[in-house]
């Protein structure tokens, strides 16, 4: 009996032993697998910084930006420029362009990266900002066939730029794989060279990553690409309008003008009772335009329709941009103005819309 509790003492450290050996092997296992990952992780981390070291932070690289051949390079737009505000402004007046131009080919152009890389949208706006058919087929449906479309679009669109002085920014590769950059300087391009009645944003620029592949290495730049510069500038390849010469050359003439045009339109605001002393800020909100148009074409505009006091800007640019619907019902061309510029007290772009109306409605009562 004695011996029991010797023999249970003596087997229980021996079990503890035999257990503390095995945990602490595990333990050891564990461990080194741990530190085998921190090494792997360390090593990845330390490629990446070579592959990628003027990545900015946020801009994801999809796998499918990896899979390059040796020399080639894939350009993707950072995505802080995506949410650029003026970037994004310049976007949407190109689409509002493009369904304006398209409207009779029953076109909705929503975005201009899944609409426009298959060269379906992009030949109809060739054809009819040039008024020349291209020899396409109408739907193409597989990449080659689309990629076959887009050389035939884009090398009558290079041969019509090209001889005016255009650099190309673009190619069948960079619109079919979606390129949002190479897609807004295409149509920024065209709009300019067409002389489209729309006022582009300026001084618009994007910062773009260029992905490359050298000896095997991934290697990534930030370029900062300019997509606009000044109106002045971009129209500067076509003769510039009256009112660019007006304000470059006869500032003392400005003047005159300005009081003609503040004369016809009181002719007709004061039947209102209403009165303009300044062109610039009394037509910024929109509201005189509205008014005014209804006195020309001798209609009512229903208060619900427009801002009448407008606080906000949105609020202003709703107006003006109603206005400039109202003069196309009556039959005039879309100012070449844009509603954001009105508000913002460019003087130029008030001149041109006012102008517009006293050449069409100068000798009405």
């Amino acid at each position: 009996m004695s011996l029991t509790p010797s023999a249970s003492a003596s087997l229980q450290p021996a079990k503890m032993k035999k257990d503390e050996s095995f945990l602490g092997k595990l333990g050891g296992t564990l461990v080194r697998k741990k530190r085998a990952k921190e090494v792997s992780d360390l090593h990845e981390e330390g490629k990446n910084a070579i592959n990628a070291p003027l990545l900015p932070s946020g801009t994801e690289v999809h796998p499918e930006d990896t899979l390059l051949e040796e020399n080639a390079e894939r350009i993707m737009l950072d995505p802080t420029s995506r949410e650029n505000l003026k970037f994004k402004d310049l976007v949407k007046v190109l689409i509002d362009w493009i369904n304006s131009e398209l409207e009779e080919e029953r076109i909705i152009v929503k975005d201009l990266e899944e609409d426009c890389y298959d060269g379906q949208v992009l030949q109809k706006l060739f054809e009819k900002l040039s008024g020349r058919k291209l020899n396409v087929a109408e739907v193409t449906q597989s990449e080659i066939g689309q990629k076959q479309k887009l050389q035939t679009v884009l090398e009558a669109v290079n041969n019509t730029l090209r001889p005016h002085g255009w650099t190309v920014e673009w190619s069948v590769d960079s619109i079919h794989s979606k390129n949002l950059v190479a897609i807004v300087y295409l149509l920024v391009a065209l709009a300019m060279h067409f002389q489209a009645p729309i006022r582009l944003p300026e001084h618009v620029s994007v910062q773009v990553v260029v992905v490359k592949k050298r000896e095997g290495i991934l290697q990534t730049a930030v370029v900062t690409k300019e997509l606009t510069s000044t109106t002045e500038m971009m129209m500067g390849r076509f003769e510039r309008d009256a009112f660019d010469t007006l304000l470059d050359h006869a500032p003392d003439k400005l003047n005159v003008v300005k009081t003609s045009l503040i004369t016809f339109v009181n002719k007709h605001l004061n039947k209102l009772n209403l009165e303009v002393t300044e062109l610039e800020s009394q037509f910024a909100d929109g509201v005189y335009l509205i008014l005014l148009m209804g006195l020309l074409e001798d209609y009512f505009v229903p208060l619900y329709n427009f801002f009448l006091t407008p606080e906000s800007f949105e609020q202003k640019v709703h107006n003006v941009a109603f206005a400039f619907e109202l003069m196309q019902d009556g039959g005039l061309k879309k100012p070449k103005a844009r509603p954001e510029d009105v508000v913002n007290l460019n003087l130029k772009s008030t001149l041109r819309v006012l102008y517009n109306l006293f050449t069409n409605y100068k000798n009405s009562d």
